[in-house]
């Protein structure tokens, strides 16, 4: 759940009102938001430079911090602008207010050009014109962190939406946006007095903390995007950085807003959220400037788009669902507190508009749920009676109760089970095990946290591995097995990968114990009814030689279950139990445990 932090007494005169922090924090639980937190901000300083508290001196003249938790759709919550908005509406303090587009004709409408070569990195772009804005320094600030909390949320850390926020004053329209070679892009970034070519810039800011972790959405691309005034003026390079020439201040009044993507129906959303919070602040409040987008094929858009859908919701549903008894005027008034229009349309139906703040609004389900906020979900009278169904036979999927018995049987067998990672190191996954990666197998991590969550595990000898190494000084032997999922490429599935649950257990002592690990192999065959057949037989199991890197040579063997290879045992590598720093021999076996249903 996103939190927004709030100046509380701007928050207070944005409000109309001023409230102990008890009426606060009710206010907050009766429109579905929290007060999670209250600090200052020097409190908040020392917290994240980890150091000790001061005892509170000098912090009474400090301004008071709310951090207000918001639900994860609720766009429109994630600055105080729209906090403050929702609720007076809430309080009845001021009606919805009626987002407009300028009235003005096509021919006078800001253009922004479309090349067809962006089609193959960032293929869409939206944008507006905010007239007449007067900012101070709050709402300044406001308006950058709701565009980093957009960043954060909806646009998945810029890379399905990158907002751009520039003063049009400083430009001439109209515009182009393009996707060039990086070396023939050059411009001053923001912050920076130097002018730099895109692809030195990538280098860069290898070691900004902040930008460094958007560089990987375009630095391996043989083109970047880059939006450019009729003067060839550099606006941004999205989604890493505006250029400085465009960059807004205070004195800031007319604000030209583009938001690049590959997802036009969230850049849409985010566009909407950031024009209607901020229409607030312009000479003509609530009007947007729309700005005309021209694709190389001849079509045409005009953005933002504010236009309204209606929804029809039956009363009896709404009752049915909140677990209330209302009439359709009490529920009409109570989504109007939701700042939601809606009337009463046939005698059992409630059309319900849904203006562009409420991108959450998708189902009549949406509906009912502000209906139970606005009438209080401590009114909400507790059911006498708990609607029952026909009773349902429930059993376990086929695989869950399947791998329990297996890992009883294993433990019968005085096997300790472990539970590891799904993640893991490119390194420990193909180098440490002697294995090539020819790049048919892993799903790789496209911006992974840290090196040891790189890719999602091929096989479960990884993790097994590094359990023995970490439990070295143990007493031996140690004999451990996991039954988990590993993650395979394959193009044949619609997300281009499959999970496959997996078994593999490991014995590690002063001998290899080949023979014990052979014989567990033995006895979960015998298990599923699985019965040991000559070399061949396609009608149970039977064991062949094999040649894996990961085991010793000759000391190794394939398992053939029904024709099919299903897994492998043996003493593995010396070289492999080097890399993980383990001193004793191990035998090891991991096989398909989907293959024996």
């Amino acid at each position: 759940m996103p939190t927004v932090s709030v100046g509380r007494d701007r928050l207070y005169a944005a409000l109309g009102k001023t409230y102990t922090q008890e009426e606060f924090e009710e206010l907050c639980f009766d429109f579905g938001i929290e007060l999670d937190d209250v600090t200052t901000e020097k409190a908040i300083i020392r917290k994240e430079k980890h150091l000790d508290d001061e005892g509170g001196k000098g912090d009474e003249d400090e301004e008071v911090i709310y951090k207000i938790e918001v639900p994860a759709n609720r766009y429109d919550l994630l600055c105080l602008e729209g906090i403050a908005q929702s609720l007076r509406v809430f309080n009845g303090q001021e009606d919805i207010p009626t987002y407009k587009l300028a009235n003005i004709s096509k021919e006078s409408m800001i253009q922004m050009h479309v090349k067809s070569e962006t089609s193959s990195i960032r293929p869409f772009v939206v944008c507006a014109v905010l007239r007449g804005v007067t900012f101070d320094e709050a709402s300044y600030n406001s308006f950058i962190d709701l565009q980093d909390k957009l960043h954060q949320n909806i646009c998945r850390r810029r890379t399905l939406v990158a907002i751009g926020t520039h003063d049009l004053d400083t430009l001439q329209a109209p515009f182009t946006y393009e996707a060039l070679p990086p070396s023939s892009i050059n411009f001053v970034p923001l912050k920076q007095v130097k002018n730099f070519r895109a692809d030195e810039l990538m280098e860069f800011y290898k070691s900004d903390l902040k930008l460094k972790k958007f560089l990987h959405i375009i630095e391996n691309s043989p083109v970047f995007p880059v939006l450019y005034d009729h003067k060839r003026t550099v606006l941004s390079l999205p989604p890493i950085i505006n250029g400085a020439h465009s960059a807004i201040t205070l004195k800031t009044k007319s604000v030209f807003v583009e938001c690049t993507a590959t997802d036009l129906t969230k850049a849409k959303i985010v566009l909407n959220t950031i024009v209607t919070a901020f229409s607030a602040y312009c000479e003509k409040k609530f009007e947007i400037e729309p700005v005309e987008v021209l694709y190389s094929d001849g079509s045409s858009h005009v953005y933002p788009d504010l236009s309204i859908y209606n929804m029809d919701v039956s009363l009896s549903y709404v009752n049915s669902y909140a677990g209330v008894s209302l009439e359709a005027k009490e529920v009409t008034g109570l989504l109007k507190r939701m700042q939601l229009h809606a009337e009463q349309s046939k005698s059992d139906n409630i059309t319900v508009s849904v203006p562009p703040t409420r991108s959450d609004i998708l189902h009549p389900c949406d509906v009912v749920e502000d209906v139970a906020i606005a009438y209080g979900y401590n009114n909400i009278p507790m059911r006498k009676h708990i609607p029952t169904s026909e009773p349902v036979s429930l059993k376990p999927l086929a695989l869950n109760e399947f791998t329990e018995l297996i890992r009883s049987e294993i433990a019968m067998n005085g096997f300790t089970e472990v539970l590891t990672f799904i993640l893991g190191s490119w390194k420990e996954n193909f180098p440490m095990l002697r294995c090539k990666d020819d790049k048919s197998k892993a799903v790789v991590i496209g911006n992974p946290r840290s090196s040891d969550c790189e890719l999602v595990r091929t096989s479960l000898m990884p993790g097994i591995l590094k359990t023995v190494n970490n439990n070295k000084d143990h007493p031996k032997p140690i004999k451990i097995f996991e039954v988990g999922d590993i993650v395979l490429l394959d193009e044949k599935t619609d997300v281009g990968a499959r999970n496959r649950c997996q078994l593999a257990a490991l014995y590690c002592g002063a001998t290899s114990g080949l023979e014990l690990i052979h014989g567990l192999v033995d006895r979960i065959m015998e298990a599923v009814g699985a019965s040991f057949v000559p070399l061949g037989d396609n009608t149970g199991y039977f064991i062949e030689t094999s040649d894996d890197p990961e085991f010793l040579p000759g000391r190794q063997a394939s398992i053939i279950y029904k024709g099919k290879r299903i897994g492998i045992f043996g003493i593995l590598h010396p070289e492999v139990l080097t890399n993980f720093d383990i001193p004793d021999p191990c035998s090891y076996v991991e096989l398909n445990v989907e293959s024996l249903l």
